[in-house]
């Protein structure tokens, strides 16, 4: 938080010097709660900015204050670092974060009573145009008000402690290996508990069987459970491969402390390829059993953060499948060696062959409507911005494929087009965890498919990155994600909003029976759990 002030008269040493920045510090409070004395009647709060602006002339005693703004300036904050030219990308990347706060300026945000004095006076200053200017009607850095909630103690507005429940696929005092075996296990977070991902890789860890654990690391956090586990790894004398994306925006620091930290006690790290980042989220454990070496592996929607498990909507799978962990494999040989990738047999991964399946696959859903086949599609993702996904979605519904994306953030599918219009639905739903999964259903007459994916149908996730999608061979587990993933997704009434063809989103009015499929979900595993809890 920054105050621009404009002063009149002379400073002590005789000079005008009219303009100075006031720099608020990060550790004062943005609201404080006034004496109950002041507020008889309720709770009253005051912003830091309106205090700031109420005193600015006790910071300049000898001047007079004619007018002020307050100001927020964002920066370029990508690391500009030539992979091909840096000896050692991590050293680079260290020494590039010590100067991102002096990134160049790419956006101002000013009060929306800045004067015109000056808002050119800061463009200048920032060597930005007045189009990078945006006048801001209220404080400039609203998540700051998320100390309301320890500010003012209102239980009813708070939402209730979320406690996930237990992974319902996984037993309890039984070897997680046996139980993948047998069969493959979903979690669903944060409606289930991360937990069960970490004991997958604790079991991993203390089995003496196990004698290799490979691991793709992008977003863990600086506390992380699953680092440890892995430096554990290590000293027992397994072998660990950790291909760790320095270039994770704003998570570089961490990652490059976690990979110091496994190189230094004899880790195997790797920075993946050059120009493309490590997205796909992958564990893959080989283990000895008898004569046999058997791999299992855990494949993601999300990142393995127990902080974002616990806001974020993922599907984690565990596997046991012959051909998924062949798969898994060759992608950390390539990633470790750069060998030539085989022929893939069940995993789709860009920036290879993953967009043209699904560009292949939508077209052919497309000539299947169009010979008069029930065809739909129904993809749940991030974003939605690569032209040649987009247009090929758009051919589809001109054929008379059905449509529904739910799309939590940018989707630049065009709704103006009256046959798209026909076929297509867009919603975004908003609501207590973020969601982040990645589910495509394709379905053509009685065939239907379902891949989760680490990827979101953008340019950068197809052609920049190491990306993975998997398809889901169980039946029962394939209705699972159906069932918990889309269907209520489809039949929000609360925490959706609806595309419309003039691009803005509307949101239907909501009564006394609209649902929330988070708050749906939620339910359900809490009264799944509780039954575990009462069986057991």
């Amino acid at each position: 938080l920054n105050f621009i002030v404009r002063r009149g008269g002379k400073h002590g040493h005789g000079n005008h010097n009219e303009i100075a920045i006031v720099k608020v510090p990060r550790a004062l409070p943005r609201l404080v709660r006034m004496p109950s004395k002041i507020a008889e009647h309720g709770i009253a709060l005051v912003s830091l900015t309106s205090i700031m602006r109420s005193h600015l002339q006790h910071l300049f005693p000898d001047r007079t204050v004619t007018e002020f703004s307050q100001f927020r300036v964002t920066r370029h904050s990508e690391l500009a670092v030539d992979e091909d030219e840096a000896l050692n990308l991590r050293k680079a990347l260290r020494r590039g974060l010590e100067h991102r706060q002096f990134g160049q300026a790419v956006r101002l945000e000013v009060s929306s009573g800045c004067s015109d004095h000056l808002a050119q006076f800061l463009c200048k200053q920032f060597d930005l145009p007045l189009q990078a200017m945006y006048e801001v009607h209220g404080p400039v850095n609203l998540v700051r008000f998320s100390q309301l909630i320890d500010l003012v103690n209102l239980p009813d507005l708070v939402f209730p402690v979320h406690r996930p429940a237990p992974p319902i696929s996984l037993l309890p005092q039984v070897s997680i290996f046996e139980q993948v075996r047998a069969k493959d296990i979903l979690i669903h977070q944060p409606f289930e508990s991360f937990g069960g991902v970490i004991a997958f890789l604790r079991e991993a860890v203390r089995d003496p069987n196990v004698l290799a654990i490979r691991q793709t690391i992008y977003r863990t956090g600086a506390d992380s459970e699953m680092m440890e586990l892995l430096r554990e790894a290590v000293r027992q004398g397994k072998e660990v491969t950790v291909v760790v994306e320095l270039k994770a925006r704003f998570d570089e620091e961490a990652n490059i402390n976690w990979a110091e930290m496994l190189e230094s006690i004899g880790a195997q790290v790797v920075y993946g390829v050059v120009g493309l980042k490590t997205h796909a989220k992958m564990l893959l454990i080989t283990r000895r059993e008898g004569r046999v070496l058997r791999r299992y592996g855990h494949l993601s929607t999300g990142n393995y953060n127990p902080r974002t498990a616990k806001l974020y909507t993922d599907i984690s799978y565990l596997t046991a499948d012959a051909d998924v962990t062949f798969d898994m494999d060759a992608i950390f040989m390539n990633l470790a060696s750069q060998i030539t990738l085989p022929k893939l047999k069940k995993l789709w991964l860009a920036p290879f062959n993953l967009h043209k399946r699904l560009v292949d696959t939508i077209k052919s859903l497309g000539l299947d409507a169009s010979q008069g086949k029930e065809a739909r599609i129904i993809a749940k993702m991030n974003a939605l911005t690569d032209p040649v996904l987009t247009h090929a979605l758009v051919e589809a519904a001109r054929k008379g494929v059905h449509i529904d994306l739910i799309v939590r953030g940018a989707c630049i599918l065009p709704l103006s087009d009256a046959a798209v219009n026909k076929n297509v639905t867009v919603r975004s739903v908003i609501g207590r965890f973020l969601e982040h999964s990645r589910v495509f259903y394709f379905r053509s007459g009685e065939q239907e498919s379902v891949y989760l994916s680490s990827a979101d149908w953008m340019s950068r996730n197809m052609m920049r990155r190491i990306e993975i999608a998997w398809p889901i061979s169980d039946a029962v587990l394939k209705r699972r994600v159906i069932d918990e993933c889309l269907v209520p997704y489809l039949q929000d009434g609360k925490d959706a909003w609806f595309l419309q063809a003039d691009g803005s989103y509307t949101q239907p009015v909501v009564t006394a029976t609209s649902l929330s499929a988070q708050t749906e979900l939620t339910q359900h595993f809490y009264r799944l759990g509780r039954t575990s809890a009462v069986n057991d």
